[in-house]
């Protein structure tokens, strides 16, 4: 037993062990599965053990942290043992939205574990470990390809191209110091707001950095995650999924001590476009913002959703909705800054005025539009001349690509100098401090999956 905790259900047999433990400043529960006993394989009572650990997490409202290494099911076990992870699956639900659900793979985490992981709240993977639910040989049969655990299911394919690894680490105390910078965002439970996070920055500290990172040209491109850190508490933040979706960043920081999530469009990759992978990386991540108190900040600057025909066939429309979803649907205050393009329906998904966001400020930078003019002349123009069409371009930038007309129609609540961005955000939060808004009572919605 490490020094701080207290392990639970200690006489029972199995793979998995229970304790309360302490990870940084916060009590947690944790449940281990340990690869060492029977390869991690899960016997009922293992299944049983991980219930326990997710109902205690709930009952005492303390974060759930699993450690899996788990080969699956144990197979002598026979059937029992499935028992055991419906048992295990459906406790982990039951903490879903009402106490942060973090999962560490530390080693194999195969077939049923694997599923553990799209249950959990953040997933953090380790070097070495990996995970899927039919391994190297069931691929091998049915398709004939031959890959190695580490090029189906290892951390670095689920980091950029699954989506599942919310993080990386290097092993399993890098991986606890990452759940204990996570907790110092995350309120122990939903019922809560998370700690104030301890700095010394100053909230009205101005931002002439700014004027200085977007480009002159209006499809010039930079790194958004610079924006973000001139804005934020002692320029840090903590992003999710980095090297996935990478045309959207989702990342926890604090503003004035205030933790909240963040939002923001990444000219870098995609232009800053929408495509599947982003709109659900988007609205996953406003959906547990909201579950879990946490102020939203969202940064726009898209021309749209990414066009192509894959796309429209892979589910475009269902996919985009999932983001719309999330923010319709959020409660929390929610602070939205246009820095430059936001046009269509990208405009509305991105924490528009009409989605119910609280506070919408503006650069005078910005350009809200319903498309560029480019292609809106390319559509109302189609048999004017080459420089007809620039004249005309130059017209509609002039008369409607600014911010101007929706502060206007009260879609834009301010025109801000980019060089107070943080003094402003800042207070657009403290105003919101006391926002309280109750959906309708329902069983719950249907959301677009």
């Amino acid at each position: 037993m490490n020094e701080g905790s207290l392990d639970l259900r200690a006489g029972t047999h199995g793979s998995v062990r229970t304790r309360a433990e302490y990870l940084g400043d916060q009590l947690v529960m944790s449940f281990i599965i340990d690869a060492e006993q029977n390869q991690g394989a899960l016997s009922p009572q293992d299944g049983e053990s991980i219930a326990f650990a997710a109902f205690t997490a709930l009952e005492k409202r303390i974060p759930l942290v699993g450690y899996v290494a788990s080969s699956g099911a144990d197979i002598l076990a026979g059937i029992g043992a499935a028992h055991g992870w419906g048992t295990a699956a459906r406790a982990l639900v039951r903490c879903s939205g009402i106490v942060p659900v973090i999962i560490v793979v530390t080693g194999p985490a195969v077939s049923g574990p694997a599923l553990f992981l799209g249950i959990a709240d953040i997933v953090i993977m380790i070097d070495d470990s990996y995970a899927f639910v039919s391994g190297p040989h069931m691929v091998r049969q049915f398709t004939g390809e031959d890959l190695t655990n580490a090029t189906l299911g290892g951390p670095a394919m689920h980091a950029r191209t699954s989506g599942v690894a919310s993080l990386t680490a290097r092993d399993l105390d890098d991986a606890q110091s990452l759940v204990a910078d996570l907790l110092r965002y995350l309120p122990p439970h939903a019922g809560v707001e998370a700690p104030t996070v301890a700095s010394s920055d100053p909230a009205d500290r101005p931002n002439p950095e700014l004027l200085d990172i977007i480009p002159e040209s209006a499809t010039g491109s930079y790194d958004v995650r610079d924006i973000i850190r001139c804005i934020v508490d002692d320029g840090e933040l903590l992003e999710l999924k980095a090297a996935w979706a990478t045309n959207l960043v989702t990342a926890f920081a604090s503003v004035d001590g205030r933790p909240i999530g963040i939002v923001a469009n990444q000219p870098q990759s995609l232009a800053g476009t929408l495509d599947i992978s982003a709109s659900q990386k988007g609205g996953r991540f406003v959906a547990m913002c909201d579950a879990f108190n946490l102020p939203l900040l969202t940064l726009v600057d898209t021309s749209g959703f990414y066009p192509g025909k894959d796309l429209e066939w892979r589910g475009m429309i269902r996919y985009g909705a999932q983001m719309a979803f999330a923010y319709a649907r959020a409660t929390v205050p929610r602070v939205m800054v246009t820095l430059r393009k936001s046009y269509g329906g990208a405009y509305i998904v991105m924490d528009s005025k009409n989605m119910g966001n609280d506070l919408a400020l503006a650069w005078p930078t910005a350009e809200i539009a319903v498309m560029g003019a480019k292609g809106a002349v390319e559509i109302l123009y189609r048999r004017a001349s080459v420089e007809e069409r620039a004249a005309l371009e130059r017209a509609y930038e002039e008369r409607l690509l600014n911010p101007y007309i929706a502060a206007e129609r009260g879609s834009i609540d301010a025109i801000i100098d980019p060089t107070h961005t943080r003094r402003l955000v800042a207070a657009c939060f403290d105003i919101l401090a006391s926002k309280r808004e109750r959906l309708p009572r329902r069983r719950h919605d249907n959301s677009p999956l």
